[in-house]
C-alpha cells in the first residue's frame, strides 16, 4: 500500500480546523452571491423540495457556468417547481428547455431519475449522499454531498473544480489532482473539516471561495479568509517550502501529494502552481453531412425537415437536419452521393446527388469532438406533396425550428 502523504498535506489540527471553519463561514455570510438556487433552499420548508431545487441547479451547473444557468434555472423552476411535475413532462419538452445548455444527457437522466422518485420510491428523495448515489441515475458523488449537505444537512464534504482547486492551494498538493489517488485525498481532507453544525452553508462557501476568489489564474490572495491556513500563500511568502513538521519527507519522489520531481515549484507562479492536472487528450475530429430540405409552406412561408436523434449517444432525442457522418478526406463527390442516399431513406424518393447545394462549413466543438458539418441544401419544387409518417420526422417553419429540441450546432447550420 502506498505510504501515507506527510501532515504537512492534511488538516490536523483541530484548533485549525475550527479556525477554517470559522473564517470561511463569516465570510460566506458576509459576500455570498444572491442565486435564485440559494434563495430556494435557504427559504423552502420542506425538506424534499429543498433537495429538489438544489439537484436541478447542480445538475445545470456541471460543466456551465453560473450565469448562463440562472435563467435557465428559473425558467425550469417555473415550469416544473416540483419532483413530481417534472416527473409528468415528456423528454421532448425537457429537451426543448435544456436546448443550448449543452450536455443534454443531464437533462435527461434528471428526468429519469425524478420518475424513479415517483414510481419506485414514493415521491420521497433519498435523505443520504450514499443512497442518493446509489439510488439516483445520473446523481454521482459530488451531486449527493450537495444534495445531502444543503438539504438534509449531513455532515458530508463536497469535491468539484472549486473544491479541488481550494483545497490543493490551502494545503500545497502538487500531484496530478484528477488521478483516482489524489481524487481520494482530496475526499478524505474535504470530508474531515467539513462544518458539523452548518455542512450545507461550509461546502457552498468552499465552492464559493474557490469561484469568486481562488480563481485559476490571478486569484485574490489579498482577500482570501482563509490564507492564514494557507500553505501555498506561505510558500510563496517565504520563497520555499514552509518549515513545517516532515516537510522534509516531501518533494523526493516518495510523497504522493507533492509536485513530482520533474516540475518543481516556480516561484514566479506562486500559490497558482496548484493544482496541477494531467494533459488534456485532444478532441477527436469528425465530420458529417447535413442537408437542409425546404420546401413552400401552405401560407408560403418555407419549412424545413428535421430528425430526431436516437434516444442515447451524443445529443440524444434532439432534432436535427438529416445527416450523417463521413470519413475524413472523403472527395466531396463521393459525399453527395452517400448523402444523397441517405436522404432517399427518409423522403421514400430518389434524390439526385447533382442536386445538392453546397453551402459551406460549420464548425463546432464538444468536449471530446472537434465536429464539422459539411452543409447542403435541397430546395424540392412547390408541387411536391410528400410528407413523412414517421413520428422520427417533420417538418417545421424557422419558428418552430428554433422552438424545437435542437442543438446549438443546428441552429448554426440553418
Amino acid at each position: 500500500a502506498p505510504a501515507p502523504p506527510p501532515a504537512q498535506h492534511l488538516f490536523s489540527d483541530p484548533a485549525e480546523i475550527q479556525a477554517l471553519r470559522g473564517n470561511l463561514l463569516a465570510w460566506y455570510d458576509k459576500c455570498k452571491r444572491d442565486l435564485p438556487w440559494r434563495t430556494l433552499a435557504a427559504t423552502e420548508p420542506d425538506a424534499d423540495r429543498r433537495a429538489y431545487a438544489v439537484w436541478v441547479s447542480e445538475i445545470m451547473l456541471q460543466q456551465t457556468q453560473v450565469a448562463t444557468v440562472i435563467d435557465y434555472y428559473n425558467r425550469w423552476m417555473q415550469k416544473w417547481p416540483t419532483l413530481q411535475a417534472l416527473a409528468q413532462a415528456s423528454l421532448e419538452e425537457v429537451n426543448e428547455l435544456w436546448a443550448g445548455l449543452g450536455y443534454y444527457s443531464r437533462g435527461k437522466r434528471l428526468q429519469e431519475a425524478a420518475k424513479k422518485v415517483v414510481s419506485e420510491l414514493a415521491g420521497r428523495m433519498p435523505r443520504t449522499a450514499e443512497d442518493l448515489q446509489k439510488l439516483l441515475p445520473g446523481v454521482g458523488r459530488y451531486t449527493a454531498g450537495a444534495i445531502a449537505s444543503i438539504s438534509y444537512g449531513q455532515a458530508t464534504g463536497v469535491v468539484d473544480g472549486n473544491v479541488v482547486r481550494v483545497l490543493c492551494r490551502l494545503r500545497c498538493i502538487g500531484a496530478d489532482s484528477s488521478s483516482p489517488a489524489v481524487t481520494d485525498w482530496l475526499w478524505d481532507i474535504a470530508n474531515a473539516v467539513v462544518d458539523r453544525r452548518r455542512p450545507g452553508d461550509f461546502n457552498q462557501a468552499m465552492m464559493e471561495l474557490g469561484a469568486t476568489v481562488c480563481v485559476p489564474k490571478a486569484p485574490l490572495c489579498g482577500e482570501c479568509p482563509v490564507k492564514k491556513q494557507c500553505r501555498a500563500r506561505q510558500r510563496k511568502l517565504l520563497g520555499k517550502p514552509t518549515p513545517v513538521p516532515d516537510v522534509e519527507d516531501c518533494g523526493v519522489g516518495d510523497c504522493p501529494l507533492c509536485p513530482p520531481a520533474a516540475e518543481p515549484w516556480d516561484s514566479s507562479l506562486g500559490v497558482t502552481n496548484f493544482p496541477r492536472k494531467a494533459a488534456k487528450k485532444q478532441p477527436r475530429a469528425a465530420r458529417t453531412a447535413t442537408c437542409v430540405l425546404e420546401r413552400r409552406g401552405c401560407h408560403g412561408a418555407p419549412e424545413y425537415l428535421i430528425v430526431q436523434r436516437p434516444s442515447s449517444g451524443l445529443l440524444a432525442g434532439l432534432w436535427e437536419f438529416p445527416s450523417l457522418p463521413v470519413a475524413q478526406g472523403l472527395q466531396e463527390e463521393k459525399q453527395r452521393e452517400v448523402l444523397a442516399d441517405h436522404l432517399q431513406a427518409w423522403m421514400g424518393q430518389p434524390v439526385a446527388a447533382g442536386g445538392l447545394q453546397f453551402i459551406g462549413e460549420v464548425v463546432h466543438i464538444f468536449s471530446h469532438i472537434h465536429q464539422t458539418y459539411v452543409v447542403y441544401s435541397l430546395p424540392l419544387d412547390g408541387d411536391v406533396t410528400w410528407d413523412s409518417a414517421s413520428s422520427l420526422s417533420r417538418w417545421v417553419t424557422e419558428e418552430e425550428f428554433q422552438a424545437s429540441a435542437v442543438s446549438t450546432a443546428m441552429k448554426k447550420v440553418l
